[in-house]
């Protein structure tokens, strides 16, 4: 192989081939050396120009005609499309890589969001990239400000503004706890995973920002385990006395926060490194706080001894928001831009969709987006098919599959669910297969019972109640029951 070509620059007829990708993204390359970041408009139209270089004229001028940036969130761009088909080309076929320009443009982006919405088409002028490397640093706009260089906390995230629900409450009661003895306290580590989407890093951030606040002299500092691992990887290509900042770097820390660290998945020596970090931090009474978007069980290629270390702490969830949470998520969002529906609409937005917090934020995006088109505010027969049309389909699982899931988590075979047997060993899968299938997938007693080995349904209620109070009362088993509910 020849490794000198790994350094061949980016360009319209030199496009980035995938393993061009991993290399940048590994060992950071930057190909904004500025490192500032654009406002939306600007980042759109850099992110267009190189799209271009790698898309059939066809292709782009097709599926990227009058779509822009409507905003960004949380490192969440909302891109604007003109319509559904547009909308579900670009994420099944797209996404990847407008993601991928989107963060060689701007390292703060974590993922992409389409809203349909009308637009004008975009007028693209033509630049060189000298130019355009040339123009980032032009203008620094106000998302760039709110982040804090020297801690990595965006001051935003408080928890004035952070709403609490039974889907999060645990991880808030956590923090809290947190807050009264930084260092000192039996959530130390704090460990909180969940589905993308959820509001773990506002509540991270806030936690490290009321730290701030409450204890001046105490030092804070927020990263993602993806920038830890490009500072890791730098200060190895730069020598011993490199290596030796790295290492002292993190361990001045009272409080160090760490998000998405399902990305250490395979990275054995970043690894290694962040287990002597928590030591240090650890036995020195700092506070350490992680996020993911799974419990560390099940991070692939994650090593034992950071798994015990995090199991050492407190490891809480936040799950997807019932009905009564997205009803004040969505209330806060919308008097946040000054949009004022008729509360019918709030009401039917937060019963029709069940998913994460952003994606009934890009539907309340794209509602207000059409709302200012017609300058009025929309009918509830105007919203019923625009939700429709917008909202994630549910995942559909079958019994079979759902039972699987319990059975592997357990290691016992399935068919030992659907015998006779009472074994204690099997009665409890058995017992919390039927209280997921009921609570979570609202499959009727009836029905499970017949599907579980043809038992009686009272049996079914039976189970679907013990469960439920033994999860009351036992830490453990929740923990369980929520570590199973993430795997589906």
């Amino acid at each position: 192989m020849n490794f000198h070509s790994l350094s061949t620059p980016y360009s319209p007829t030199h496009p980035p081939t995938l393993f061009h990708y991993l290399f940048h993204k590994e060992y950071n390359v930057e190909t904004n050396p500025n490192n500032l970041m654009i406002n939306n408009a600007q980042l759109w139209e850099k992110t267009l120009f190189e799209l271009e270089g790698e898309l059939s004229r066809a292709n782009f001028s097709t599926w990227f005609k009058n779509t822009a940036i409507l905003k960004q969130d949380d490192g969440v761009v909302i891109v604007g499309v003109p319509n559904e088909f547009v909308k579900d080309w670009l994420q099944n076929k797209f996404h990847k890589t407008i993601l991928r320009s989107l963060r060689n443009l701007s390292e703060n982006i974590r993922g992409i969001e389409y809203a349909v919405c009308k637009i004008e088409e975009p007028k693209i002028e033509k630049k060189s990239v000298d130019q355009i490397k040339t123009a980032q640093g032009a203008e620094l706009p106000l998302n760039d400000l709110y982040i804090n260089k020297e801690d990595g906390l965006n001051p935003r995230y408080t928890f004035n503004d952070f709403i609490i629900g039974a889907f999060n409450e645990l991880a808030y009661a956590a923090s809290q706890a947190i807050l009264k003895k930084v260092g000192t306290n039996v959530y130390n580590p704090l460990f909180i995973y969940g589905n993308t989407g959820l509001g773990k890093t506002h509540l991270i951030q806030a936690i490290g920002n009321q730290v701030k606040s409450h204890y001046p002299n105490k030092r804070v500092f927020y990263t993602t385990s993806e920038k830890f691992s490009v500072d890791y990887i730098n200060s190895v290509g730069q020598g011993a006395k490199a290596m030796a900042v790295f290492k002292n770097k993190y361990r001045v820390y009272d409080l160090l926060i760490m998000d998405d660290i399902q990305f250490l998945s395979n990275k054995e020596k970043t690894q290694e490194e962040l287990f002597h970090i928590f030591n240090e931090l650890y036995h020195n009474n700092k506070q350490i706080i992680f996020s993911s978007d799974k419990h560390p069980n099940y991070i692939p290629a994650l090593e034992a001894r950071l798994k015990s270390r995090f199991s050492a702490g407190m490891i809480v969830d936040i799950q997807e928001p019932e009905y009564e949470s997205r009803l004040a998520i969505l209330r806060a969002k919308a008097e946040t831009q000054k949009f004022f529906p008729p509360e019918e609409i709030i009401e039917y937005l937060a019963s029709s969709v069940n998913g994460n917090i952003r994606e009934l934020e890009g539907l309340l995006n794209g509602i207000i987006c059409q709302s200012e088109l017609k300058n009025r505010n929309l009918t509830l027969n105007e919203i019923k098919p625009f939700i429709k049309n917008s909202a994630k389909p549910k995942k559909l699982l079958s019994v079979k599959e759902i039972v699987k899931v319990v059975c592997d988590f357990y290691s016992i075979e399935e068919s030992f669910v659907y015998e006779k047997t009472r074994r204690k060993e099997i009665l409890k899968p058995r017992q919390i297969a039927m209280f997921i299938l009921r609570e979570d997938f609202n499959i009727s007693y009836p029905t499970i019972g017949q599907k579980l080995g043809g038992r009686d349904h009272t049996t079914v209620m039976h189970s679907c109640e013990k469960v439920k109070i033994d999860i009351k009362n036992d830490l453990s088993l929740m923990q369980e029951v929520d570590q199973i509910r993430a795997m589906f």
